[in-house]
């Protein structure tokens, strides 16, 4: 079965060399040490493992973005080159990785009440954090269809942006926004409270 190429050459060019570029640029170094050091290339080895382990996570986060955003697993197939079948059973497992904060202090037995906003989509997510927040409810968790909430006494504002843009990350936590988990490719999420008045 043929994958249908949604990127052009130079797309696929430009990917191929970034991640060349962040293996080899793992080490200070390293691509002027593979001059004359062999034991930069057993370094090299580790790195590009690292590089593969990480490209696999995000291509397992991609397949459960694209079905949360509606997309049928024939579909998602095709893109990839293989079988609707052979998606769903390389892919449909992974659902449970999830990230989840620590729990924290409050409510009956030291821990506040949460509960799971399901099924979400891409689209409707960021709608669902906003109401949520409203009521007081901040984001705790989260995973392939779902996030998982923790009540507060105050209102929240929620936000998400691309892992791509560091820039923006760095000045969203000075303004005082807070990262929940590491991310789910291809979005890093963001918390804040709004304080009892709901100044913001």
């Amino acid at each position: 079965m043929t994958g249908e190429p949604l990127l052009g050459a130079q797309e696929t060019v430009r990917i191929r060399e970034g991640i060349a570029a962040a293996v080899l640029g793992a080490r200070e170094g390293m691509a002027a040490s593979l001059e004359h050091d062999a034991q930069e290339y057993l370094r090299l080895v580790d790195a590009s493992r690292v590089g593969a382990e990480e490209a696999g996570r995000l291509l397992r986060e991609a397949v459960q973005g694209a079905r949360a955003a509606g997309h049928s697993w024939d579909t998602v197939g095709r893109v990839l080159g293989v079988s609707r079948q052979a998606a769903q059973q390389r892919f449909a497992g992974k659902a449970t990785d999830a990230v989840t904060a620590a729990p924290s202090g409050g409510g009956p037995g030291g821990a506040a009440e949460r509960r799971i906003l399901s099924p979400l989509s891409a689209f409707n997510e960021m709608a669902a954090l906003a109401e949520a927040g409203r009521e007081g409810w901040h984001l705790v968790g989260y995973g392939a269809l779902f996030h998982e909430v923790e009540a507060s006494d105050q209102p929240w504002e929620h936000c998400r942006v691309t892992l791509a843009s560091s820039g923006r990350q760095r000045r969203m936590e000075t303004e005082g926004w807070i990262p929940v988990g590491a991310g789910w490719f291809p979005w890093r999420y963001y918390k804040r409270p709004l304080g009892a008045a709901g100044e913001r």
